[in-house]
């Protein structure tokens, strides 16, 4: 008998074997990928902007280019990875990735890294969501939420160990080398992807039609108005150039959702809104992830041109963060899966929120034992407290052949809420297009702006609090035989929080005649 035939079925491979394993492993190196990547780029950018000779504006469009396209196409990577399997459109992903940023690596001038930034975000949409959906449909139900707390982990220690890597290149080979650093991750990620995970997707895949490529392309453009003027608006103020792009943005934003709701099969369906779980998790995912992008993009900018810090050392004095993230991660999945997401998702922004406005402490000649530190512990407790609930609450709230669609929404729904704020925030802030080359105008300028990251995600909190009402995250129970598909065990055994009367009573009313349930065995919407 082949290894093939002895492996477990997708939706039986448990987290302990050797399979479970190299899954999860091929799972983290690439999303690490795309997280690592947002994260050492903004401590690049003060030498990015210094050898470029770049005002804050491009420095912004280093940042947003690859937001938009990966925020702007990520929900067609998760419908490519649910039709033509999920492993395939993952591997095209990272392949797609590695030489984009070796692209960037190569850029002579800012015009052709935004351009190679931009197609990097392409590459992030394919393998994004398809991370995380291999996790999902991979795994056996009973594994799936430690899964989802590991990989989150690792994940979130890529994305904080970032800003240190990228210090260390910065100041010695030199900003390129953030990019070129993604080159030989993906050497060591497609060969285990192809050689250990199995491949799955949509059972009905081969039924549906087409893809929903206009929805694609005006969602792209309408982010990209809106980016474009955000983004000049403090050079231009209220000329045509800016309200004339911000208008068309938001008009196509109106004509993609209006286009959205006729398709027969769209990118982004409205019926999955109706699950109200799952809305209320993207709402809060908004508000937290608008709030670290615009904190992110801007405290290591603080770090270097206000405090003092070379890249490295400003990379470094992030490590807090990444510590945090590693050891506690794991079990705040598993404390999630107990207790439920309310609490979780309703204090870990309060504590975010905490350490931001700490952070304003951290001003010319500050202390990194008095000012930096705590700030950063505070807030690496909120991303523990709130990351790992936040996605397993997400993927539990839909059936498993949905999790490449809601997998995608979620993640669409947070690089969108990123891009939004690193264009606004500086207009909001009032940050100039030569600020950052002042510490003084730098800083108070930083100072501005804490508040209103911690002022998201408040409400944020609010959110979760107000709406967030399932009680825990555990595996549901199958469905009767009779009513199962072949592949039981990947089909029905969803973690999934249990029905609230009100959720109960909504599913009972629209079952049909002969009593099968509207969404799928695991009977949930």
């Amino acid at each position: 008998m082949s290894t093939r035939q002895e492996s477990p079925a997708p939706g039986g491979v448990r987290l302990t074997s050797a399979q479970g394993r190299w899954v999860l492993v091929t799972a983290v190196l690439g999303s690490g990928m795309a997280m690592l990547d947002s994260t050492v780029v903004n401590v690049a950018l003060p030498r990015i902007g210094e050898d470029l000779n770049a005002d804050l504006a491009v420095l912004q469009w280093t940042v947003t280019a690859y937001m938009l396209t990966l925020s702007s196409l990520i929900l067609l990577g998760g419908a490519l990875g649910d039709r033509f399997g999920r492993r395939r459109v993952f591997v095209i992903g990272v392949v797609w990735f590695a030489a984009a940023s070796l692209l960037c690596g190569l850029a002579p001038h800012a015009g052709v890294l935004i351009a190679a930034r931009a197609l990097q975000g392409v590459g992030g949409a394919l393998l994004t969501p398809g991370s995380l959906a291999l996790i999902q449909a991979v795994f056996h139900p009973d594994d799936r939420a430690r899964a989802v707390g590991a990989w989150s982990g690792l994940g979130g220690v890529a994305a904080a160990v970032g800003p240190f890597i990228g210090g260390w290149l910065v100041d010695g080979a030199g900003w390129r080398w953030v990019f070129f650093l993604n080159v030989p991750l993906a050497a060591v990620c497609v060969p285990v992807a192809l050689r250990h995970v199995p491949e799955t997707r949509e059972r009905d895949a081969r039924e549906r039609r087409g893809f929903d490529v206009p929805g694609a392309v005006l969602g792209a453009l309408a982010l990209a108005g809106v980016t474009y003027a955000l983004i000049a608006a403090p050079g231009g103020g209220a000329s045509p150039g800016v309200i004339l792009p911000a208008v068309i943005g938001v008009l196509l934003g109106a004509l993609f959702l209006h286009v959205e709701r006729r398709r027969p099969d769209p990118m982004l369906p409205p019926a999955i809104f109706g699950i109200r779980l799952f809305s209320a998790v993207n709402a809060v995912t908004v508000c937290v992830y608008a709030a670290f992008g615009g904190f992110f993009f801007l405290a290591v900018l603080q770090l270097q041109v206000v405090v003092g810090y070379s890249a490295l050392q400003a990379g470094t004095a992030l490590l807090p963060t990444t510590v945090l993230m590693l050891l506690l991660s794991a079990r705040s999945g598993a404390l999630g899966q107990r207790i439920g997401p309310r609490i979780p998702l309703t204090v870990g922004p309060l504590l975010c929120a905490a350490g931001m406005l700490l952070m304003t402490r951290a001003g010319r000649g500050a202390s990194y034992l008095t000012d930096v530190l705590p700030a950063l512990v505070v807030l690496g407790a909120g991303m523990v407290t709130l990351v790992a609930p936040l996605t397993s609450t997400v993927l539990a709230s839909v059936d498993v052949d949905r999790a490449g669609l809601a997998s995608g929404i979620n993640n669409a729904a947070a690089r969108a809420a990123s891009l939004v704020a690193v264009a606004a925030l500086p207009l909001l802030a009032g940050i100039g297009p030569e600020a950052y080359r002042s510490a003084d105008e730098f800083g108070a300028a930083f100072r501005r702006a804490m508040p209103l990251c911690a002022g998201i995600l408040v409400v944020g909190a609010l959110i979760a609090w107000l709406t967030v009402r399932a009680p825990a995250l555990r595996a549901a129970e199958p469905a009767p035989a009779e009513r199962c598909h072949p592949e039981c065990v990947y089909h029905c055994g969803v973690s999934a929080p249990p029905l609230d009367p009100g959720e109960a009573r909504a599913l009972e009313a629209e079952r049909p005649p002969g009593g099968e349930a509207p969404a799928g065995g695991s009977g949930r919407r």
